[in-house]
């Protein structure tokens, strides 16, 4: 019985490039009233993913939208989103699941008293350049800003380069 492990040189055993963000760590920044924790974009995956985790204030959340060029997933921590699928409303809570296909009208909105904690993505990577555009560097112990609707889109490039449009409510 050999004592040398076969394997201790083999690259495909010992390559270390996975990505760990402990927990509190991460380029956090106010989106509007949101706040968002980048924990991992296209730089850390390679292009696989956008990942995320927020934290929505009372009737916080994006206007509805279109992603072309991307899928969004999100799962809900704690408190009860609101989501726009297409024309229909979907409420989910704590362990709530909701998968958004390229092409598909969506939002999210808080409609209780309570902040909500999410974590979402986005496959492929690299919109994080779109939505991060514009946003506020949080600061630790301050509340995010109130909800400021008159805040400009981002630039109408990104919003191309992402395959992103703006779509009207249908409340």
């Amino acid at each position: 019985m050999s004592l040398i492990d076969p394997y201790a040189t083999d690259p495909r055993y010992t390559q270390r490039s996975a990505v760990y963000v402990p927990a509190g760590e991460g380029q956090t920044s106010w989106v509007f009233a949101d706040t968002y924790t980048l924990k991992a974009g296209a730089r850390e995956t390679h292009g696989s993913l956008t990942f995320l985790e927020a934290t929505v204030p009372p009737e916080g959340g994006p206007g509805p939208h279109v992603h072309n060029d991307h899928d969004e997933t999100f799962y809900v921590i704690s408190g009860e989103l609101e989501f726009l699928n297409g024309d229909e409303t979907v409420t989910a809570g704590p362990g709530g699941f909701f998968f958004v296909p390229r092409g598909t009208r969506h939002r999210f909105r808080n409609r209780g008293h309570h902040a909500v904690k999410m974590i979402f993505f986005f496959t492929p990577g690299g919109i994080e350049e779109l939505l991060l555009a514009g946003a506020t560097p949080a600061e630790p112990g301050v509340a995010p800003p109130v909800r400021d609707l008159s805040i400009a889109a981002p630039p109408a490039e990104l919003m191309a380069r992402y395959g992103t449009e703006n779509l009207p409510d249908p409340e």
